[in-house]
């Protein structure tokens, strides 16, 4: 276990260092702070470290409607789990070997281009991300990287380490509170959701973390 960004961003370093690309994705609960984690890295690590979040591939709200989820949004049958996984697929792909940028046996190199969540509309945007194949670590984010069930099951043989933020479950209901207040609901609606819906997929989340690499606990602020 480790608790301390210096050593995080050491074990990171050591991923960058191997030879081709690696892919190392951050796994936790809604407001576990897997995207400040995440963007730290990428910010210290530099160019050859790129980031990219499982959350774009958010199903659109009206495919949602139809199919009668959208009060359940963030659970695992709201996601294109089959799109995530061929997106991790094409960036293995992409990169060719030993970092060269030159694309494997089959595969044409190039940047591959991912979605990108917008909490303020909640929404996904296409092809916002690019991630260029000099990218040597490619980290990607998200609540059901090590799920065994379905689709997800796909996702973890893809990865070359996960590590499972695991904060103070009181800061982070705080943290979920205020962030769906910040993007719309009101206090009451933010509560309701924390504690219900984004609380049954916390329990789903908390499920995998015994198949994690490495469990985070960052210090508590």
């Amino acid at each position: 276990m480790e608790t301390g960004p210096a050593a995080l961003l050491d074990r990171a370093r050591g991923l960058l260092e191997r030879p081709g690309r690696t892919v190392l994705g951050i796994v936790g609960a809604p407001a576990a702070g897997k995207s400040t984690l995440a963007e730290l890295l990428v910010r210290e690590l530099g160019p050859a470290a790129c980031l990219v979040p499982m959350d774009g591939y958010h199903l659109a709200n009206s495919v949602l409607l139809a199919l009668g989820r959208r009060d359940r949004k963030g659970a695992p049958d709201t996601f294109d789990a089959e799109g995530y996984v061929a997106l991790l697929r094409r960036l293995r792909d992409a990169a060719g070997p030993a970092g060269t940028g030159q694309a494997g046996t089959g595969t044409r190199a190039g940047t591959v281009y991912a979605p990108r969540f917008h909490r303020e509309i909640e929404e996904s945007v296409a092809g916002e991300i690019a991630i260029a194949p000099e990218a040597r670590l490619v980290i990607t984010e998200g609540n059901y990287l090590l799920l065994p069930e379905g689709p997800w099951a796909g996702v973890r043989p893809l990865l070359d380490e996960t590590w499972y933020v695991d904060p103070d479950e009181a800061l982070r209901l705080r943290r979920l509170v205020a962030r769906h207040v910040e993007f719309g609901k009101n206090p009451e609606e933010a509560h309701a959701w924390a504690h219900g819906t984004d609380q049954k997929n916390a329990a789903v989340i908390e499920a995998t973390r015994a198949h994690a690499d490495l469990v985070v606990r960052l210090p508590s602020r």
